[in-house]
């Protein structure tokens, strides 16, 4: 069994593989004061309380964008499994090229997210992701990473509206069905999501303009973006697991380095 695990700047995802299977999948918040023996003992007792035996882990591969968390991450590891992880890095063998703003600017879990989208379709390929941060980062159909593009997430703008305005209230982002709405909470749904859906389109199109491409696969994942995909047509796969899916591939590339 294999066991990735992204770590987010609000999230830590975990996922695990039996073989090329995603059998198990948990979620937990990204605490940077954790210690070693906290980390550890958590992911353990997430596989025993699943009835996943730690025992058979063969290994972990570890995707980070919130580098204080990883000490205790790491040791927290060797500790209750016995096992050094794999982390993700842009010296590891991988199936598409970095440029130097890719090199010098894309974090790990953008590449993983490059990884496996032109792994699963190929390119050229734009890759949406909707976590903290929305980030576009397109793929050329020779597997060259072309640009990225990086947008507050959807969660942090509304945030940002909750916390300036004294009147509105937090809100489940569910999206509207029309513009036509009655409530301060349709109204605040449908200017967070579809204003979120414009900036997608419209990035997306100009984007497919400026690669002289209109064919580009369009493919989205992170929390929300099957949210996002029930106000717009543009995507072409919707992917929610699309980081764990990356880190098991580049496992299996570097296996054995």
């Amino acid at each position: 069994m294999l066991l990735v695990i992204d770590v987010g700047n609000t999230n830590i995802v975990l996922g695990l593989y039996m073989e090329s299977k995603l059998i198990r999948s948990w979620r937990m918040s990204t605490g940077e004061n954790r210690t070693s023996d906290e980390m550890g003992m958590f992911i353990y007792s997430l596989l025993n309380h699943s009835q996943n035996e730690p025992e058979k882990l063969e290994n972990i591969i570890i995707s980070s964008v919130v580098p204080n968390i990883m000490y205790s991450l790491t040791n927290g590891i060797r500790k209750y499994f016995n096992l050094t992880p794999m982390v993700v890095s842009k010296k590891m063998k991988m199936n598409i090229t970095l440029d130097q703003v890719g090199e010098r600017e894309l974090g790990s879990d953008r590449i993983v997210n490059c990884v496996a989208g032109y792994k699963l379709f190929g390119g050229p390929i734009i890759i949406i992701d909707y976590g903290t941060a929305t980030t576009y980062d397109a793929v050329s159909g020779d597997g060259r990473f072309l640009t990225g593009i990086t947008a507050p997430g959807i969660k942090i703008s509304a945030d940002a509206l909750f916390s300036r305005a004294a009147l509105l209230r937090n809100v489940e982002l569910e999206l509207p069905s029309s513009l036509m709405v009655k409530s301060t909470v349709e109204s605040v749904q449908a200017g967070v999501l579809y204003g979120r859906i414009g900036e997608t389109e419209y990035i997306v199109n100009r984007l497919k303009k400026e690669l002289n491409c209109p064919n580009t696969i369009v493919v989205a994942t992170g929390g929300l973006a099957q949210t996002i995909a029930k106000g717009s047509e543009i995507f072409d796969h919707i992917v929610p697991g699309l980081t764990l899916e990356g880190l098991r591939l580049l496992y299996e590339m570097n296996i054995g380095d």
